[in-house]
This record gives structure tokens, sequence and C-alpha cells, in this order.
């Protein structure tokens, strides 16, 4: 006689495993990993190289949990900074289980690619292609595209998606999740990104600044949550330091008035506030740290290796 449990038929295998998001700067990186978690977890903007460090979003689909690390964009370093993110950036595709290789379709196997594909023959990782921004592409050029790349590189398979639109995505989503290897999940199951809020916070805000400052600040400049306190009544109050390293920069943040801080603040109190889902206080301070781009601690504030020179 056969007994059948009281819980009914036995659990599909879990699986879990690190896919590795590769490629150029502002090839959709960060938009793909909000897209395939569905809430936002990682900084997008129109400038280069906003992903410092590597976050991570988590993504759970049927009976898999698949770790996304949105890794720096790889592009060819000038500045310690600029060393640290691009080493970053390939320690997370070595780490990895899978590797999505990310190309702009409409820029195709350009300069930033080739070096890219050049430097990927040393990862060992089951590798999948995604060309992103199709809707900007004839078919055509597409098709060719994909079989070029594929003639460069063996990848397991190719994906044609829009992460702005979702076109494709949930395609990509379903496979990323039959090919992570067997094993309990890394993370609960309602955790999106193991990013500290914290850091999000700082991201949100940094992100602010570069959407309204994009021209006129440079890259050097960066945000730190010095206080996060919850209240009484469920509501959280954050403050920030947005350091600079020249007067001069601390005052186009500010804006003439305080109007341009005060843009920000409330720009990203909002986004804040709707992620944590509860009210929030948010203090913003800009203040002059002089060489800050040469100082170790801010590395490993910001989560990555300071290179030696």
């Amino acid at each position: 006689m056969t007994v059948e449990a009281s819980s009914g038929a036995a659990p599909a295998e879990t699986r879990c495993g690190f896919v590795a998001l590769i490629g150029a700067p502002n090839v959709g990186k960060s938009t793909l990993v909000n897209a395939l978690v569905g809430s936002k977890v990682s900084i997008v903007s129109r400038k280069v190289q906003t992903t410092r460090a590597l976050i991570r979003g988590i993504v759970i689909e049927d009976n898999a949990q698949i770790i996304l690390v949105d890794t720096p964009g790889i592009f060819s370093p000038k500045r310690r900074l600029d060393r640290a993110m691009v080493s970053t950036a390939w320690s997370g595709a070595h780490d990895a289980d899978l590797v999505c290789v990310l190309l702009d379709a409409k820029a195709g196997l350009d300069e930033e690619a080739d070096a890219i594909f050049n430097k990927l023959a040393t990862v060992q990782h089951p590798k999948i292609l995604v060309l992103n921004k199709i809707d900007l592409i004839l078919r055509e050029k597409l098709l060719a595209l994909a079989q070029a790349a594929n003639e460069r590189m063996k990848f397991e398979h190719t994906f044609m998606i829009s992460a702005l639109s979702g076109d494709g995505v949930d395609d990509l989503r379903k496979t990323l999740a039959q090919m992570v290897p067997p094993g309990p999940f890394h993370y609960p199951e309602d955790q999106m990104s193991d990013a500290p809020l914290r850091h999000l916070a700082a991201e949100i805000t940094r992100e602010k600044i570069y959407r309204q400052l994009h021209q006129e600040l440079p890259y050097q400049s960066t945000v730190e949550t010095d206080s996060w306190t919850e209240r009484k009544d469920k509501s959280v109050r954050i403050e920030q330091t947005i350091f600079v390293e020249r007067e001069s920069q601390r005052k186009i943040v500010l804006g003439k008035g305080g109007a341009t801080i005060k843009s920000i603040g409330a720009d990203s109190r909002k986004e804040i506030a709707d992620i944590l889902g509860v009210p929030v206080h948010l203090f913003l301070f800009v203040k002059v740290r002089e060489n800050w781009g040469d100082d170790p601690d801010r590395y490993r504030e910001m989560g990555l290796e300071f290179p030696k020179e």
C-alpha cells in the first residue's frame, strides 16, 4: 500500500546560483537587473560608470533563486577609481556560475565589445549572449550581429531583448532559472537585494545628483548615508553627506539659495519612501573632501578593492 504524505507531492528540487552581467558602460545592465527583479535595486543613469560596487538583485523564478551580480561597466581605465571598478567587474565574472554578456545592439561589436570578448576567453563559466536595445536596430542587422558574436565565442543561448520595455526579459529569466545549479536558496524569498538599505539610499541620491547635474559635476563625487533612524511613527530619518573634491563643486550641488540641493533631496526622498513603503525624512549635507579618489577607506565603503598603483 502506498501512503501519500499529508503535504502532497514532493517539492521540486531547488536551484540557486550567481549570474554575472558583463558589458561595456551604458549597455543596459542596471536596467536589465531592475527588469528581471521587478523592483529598483540598481542605480540607472545617463552617465556612464554609475554602478560602482557589485549590487546584487535577487530573482525567484519557479523553484530557482537567481542572484544577479550587476558589475561595473568594463572600459579602458584611466584613474585609480576606474581601475578598481574594472577589477571588480572581472572578479564578478570569474566568481559567478553563469555569465550574461550584454551587447548594445545598435553599437554592435565595437572596440569596447571587442576588448571584452578577448578577455572573456579566460572565463570558464557557461556564457549567454544578450543583445539589448533591439528596438533601435533593423532585424536583418540584429541577426547578423547575433551570428557574428556566436562565431566569435561559444554561447549556450542568445537572447534579443529590450530591458527598458521588458520585451524578451521573461524568456531570459526562465532560462537563467533552468541553468543555475541545484542547491538551497542563499537568501530569504522576500529579500530582493542584499545591498544594505543604507547603500541603496545613497545610490538613489547619487542618481538624482547625476540626473540634475550630469554636465556640470564630474565623477569625483560620492554619497554616504551617515545615520538611519527608525522612528516610533514607523517613519525613517536619514542623514546623508554628498562629498565633492572642490568648493566650486559644492556650490554647484547647493545651487542658488539652496534650490538644487532641495530639488535633489525631494526626488531622492520620494523614491526611497516608495521603496521602503514608509514616510522618509531626508537631510542632505554637502562637504568638500579633497582627493577622496585616492583614499583607501572610501573604496572599502563602496565595496571596491583599492588599487595599489
